[in-house]
C-alpha cells in the first residue's frame, strides 16, 4: 500500500510541478498582454490626437486575447485543483486503509489476550486444586499416622 502511494506521490509530483511551471508562464504571458492592451489603448493615431477606429479595433483584439489566456488560466488552475482532489482522496484512502488494518490487528491481540487470560486462570484454577489434593493427601497421611501411632502405643 505504501509503494502505491509513493507511486501516486512519483507520478503527480513531476505533473504538479510542470503545471505549476505552465500556470506561472501564462500567467506571466497574459502580464505581457495586458502592457500591450495598456499601450495600445494609450494609442491615438487619429487627427487632433483622436483613437480611430483602428485603434479600438486593435485595442478590442488585445482584449479579446487576455480573455483567452484568462481562460487558460482558469483550466489550468481547474485541473491543479482536480489533482489536489485526486491526492487528498488517496491519501485518505490509505489513511482509512491503515485505520481499518489496525483495527483488525486490535482485535486480534483483544482476542489473543483473552484466551491467555482464559488460561492463566484455568492454571491457577488447577493449581488451586493440586495444593487442596496436597493439603488434604497431607492431613489423610497425618491422621492416619496418628491413627497407627495410637494403635502401635495402645
Amino acid at each position: 500500500m505504501l509503494k502505491r502511494y509513493l507511486l501516486i506521490i512519483l507520478f503527480l509530483a513531476p505533473f504538479t510541478l510542470f503545471a505549476q511551471a505552465k500556470l506561472d508562464n501564462l500567467v506571466s504571458e497574459r502580464t505581457k498582454m495586458h502592457a500591450a492592451w495598456k499601450t495600445s489603448e494609450s494609442k491615438k493615431t487619429g487627427i487632433f490626437g483622436n483613437r480611430t477606429k483602428k485603434d479600438m479595433i486593435e485595442t478590442n483584439e488585445w482584449m479579446e486575447r487576455i480573455i483567452q489566456k484568462d481562460n487558460q488560466i482558469m483550466d489550468e488552475l481547474k485541473m491543479l485543483s482536480e489533482i489536489q482532489k485526486t491526492e487528498i482522496t488517496y491519501e485518505k484512502n490509505d489513511y482509512k486503509f491503515i485505520s481499518q488494518k489496525q483495527e483488525r490487528e486490535i482485535a486480534m491481540l483483544k482476542r489473543t489476550l483473552a484466551e491467555k487470560e482464559g488460561m492463566v486462570t484455568e492454571q491457577k484454577s488447577e493449581g488451586r486444586t493440586y495444593e487442596w489434593l496436597t493439603f488434604i493427601f497431607f492431613l489423610s497421611t497425618l491422621v492416619l499416622g496418628l491413627l497407627q501411632y495410637k494403635r502401635v502405643k495402645g
